[in-house]
């Protein structure tokens, strides 16, 4: 079993350091700029490092759920080579957002376009499920004959 979920499982770790990453550097930021918490105004400097990890921890949820579903019930390898796509486009949409804003936008389109592929294998992986073992329909079988 292990054997089958093994990138899934360095991709999540991979998943989490990089939040505590953000984490890290929002509280950094915090230092850098004397903001306190709970405040979350600031200068756009610390708006935007603070912005960037809220949106990726938003958005991390829905990568994990995706990220096992596809990995589970399409292809490991290829849902864990989505997930290191994700991640990086991920981290370039942080630093770039901590730069400018300006500078988050073409990561956080390519972030999405890579989240709507792994939520697209996770619904033909989970569909083809259904079909073989409710339906007795392997599409597979009927694509290769």
């Amino acid at each position: 079993m292990l054997d089958q979920i093994h990138w899934l499982a360095a991709v999540t770790v991979l998943g989490a350091l990089e939040q505590a990453y953000f984490f890290l550097q929002v509280i950094y930021a915090r230092r850098l700029f004397g903001i306190s918490p709970p405040k979350i105004s600031g200068p756009p400097e610390f708006e935007r490092i603070f912005r960037a990890q809220v949106n990726s921890s938003e958005y991390f949820p829905i990568f994990l759920a995706v990220l096992w579903q596809a990995g589970l019930f399409f292809h490991q390898g290829l849902a864990a080579a989505l997930g290191l796509l994700y991640l990086y486009a991920r981290y370039c949409y942080f630093m770039g957002y901590k730069a400018s804003s300006s500078e988050r936008l073409a990561p956080i389109y390519f972030s999405a376009g890579v989240l709507w592929i792994l939520i697209a294998v996770s619904a033909l992986g989970i569909l083809h499920f259904f079909l073989s073992h409710y339906v007795g329909l392997n599409v597979l079988q009927l694509l290769t004959a």
